[in-house]
């Protein structure tokens, strides 16, 4: 993963004082132009690495240090974890890496580098949308959940309303695409579409987070809770293999494959809110899938199907 060779990247250099992307190649077995990138990003993320051209050239750490990471300021440290943070999530051994480098750097940058690596969550499983754009916004929260300050907020609800509160960001998700704020109000946790925001404002009052907050297996909790309330109807249905790929990258979670059906199709588990809903998502698939149970579901795509020939049959 990305993350934990980004890491094992600086220390190497923490090590070896200058090093050369292919020696960096060799020694994390990937190719020289994945070195180059990962020394690159590094270098634009803030870490105060530099190349220097020419015979016995490399990349260094401007200042040299080799043996902690003195080297760094405290807005590079932060840098650094929100670089590599996010995509480690998932990683037991980037996690790790990841310790080994908050144990190395010195005592006055620790905290705002671990709050930044615990900043952010990537959640690849989708609603079921893709292709929207990265909110402009999201690095403002982030500079607030990683300074643990307060959040003036206006937020627009479903209903289109707006109200204004002051929260206690806790961290990002970005999910699909789709970031969300997790944080911390007078009415307990609560859930925020970025895309919903309409002013944030950080504030200069400590924002109180839980010392035993655990932001990945927290938003796992809030998936659940979602599915649970978005997921109250569920159909089975059969699809070829081939275009079993397909279905689940449009439906994410909401597609449980349940194994193969004795005329070679799949069967599939698909989820929504109603069998209207289901329908509607499937309706356009034509006869490449078909619905098994439940026989309301059926039934919403039989209407569409007899409405579409209404109006195209001619």
């Amino acid at each position: 993963m990305r993350a934990d060779r980004l890491v094992a990247t600086l220390l190497l250099m923490q090590t070896r004082g200058r090093v050369t992307a292919a020696e960096i190649a060799a020694e994390l077995e990937v190719s020289v132009a994945t070195a180059r990138r990962d020394l690159e990003a590094l270098s634009a993320a803030g870490v105060p690495v530099y190349p220097q051209a020419g015979r016995g050239g490399g990349w260094s750490l401007i200042g040299g240090a080799r043996t902690d990471l003195s080297g760094l300021t405290a807005g590079e440290a932060r840098a650094l974890f929100l670089l590599t943070g996010p995509s480690a999530g998932a990683v037991p051994e980037a996690r790790s890496a990841l310790r080994k480098l908050l144990r190395a750097l010195p005592a006055t940058f620790r905290g705002e580098a671990e709050a930044a690596a615990d900043a952010v969550v990537i959640d690849p499983a989708g609603w079921g949308r893709t292709g929207r754009e990265l909110p402009g916004m999201v690095q403002q929260l982030q500079q607030a959940v990683v300074r643990r300050r307060r959040i003036m907020l206006r937020y627009q609800g479903r209903t289109g309303a707006a109200t204004e509160r002051v929260i206690d960001p806790w961290g990002l998700v970005d999910k699909d695409a789709i970031w969300y704020l997790v944080a911390g109000t007078e009415h307990g946790r609560r859930t925020y579409r970025v895309d919903r925001i309409l002013h944030a404002e950080p504030t200069e009052q400590q924002a109180h987070r839980p010392a035993d907050l655990d932001l990945p297996a927290l938003w796992t909790e809030i998936v659940e809770e979602m599915e649970q309330r978005r997921a109250t109807t569920a159909a089975t249905a059969l699809i070829s293999e081939r275009l079993l790929p397909i279905l689940r990258d449009r439906q994410g979670r909401h597609c449980e494959v349940l194994g193969p059906a004795p005329d070679g199709r799949i069967r599939v588990r698909l989820t929504a809110h109603t069998p209207r809903a289901i329908a509607e998502q499937l309706a356009g698939w034509g006869s490449d899938i078909e619905v098994i149970k439940p026989a309301a579901v059926r039934d919403e795509l039989a209407a569409l199907g007899t409405a579409l020939v209404e109006r195209y049959g001619r």
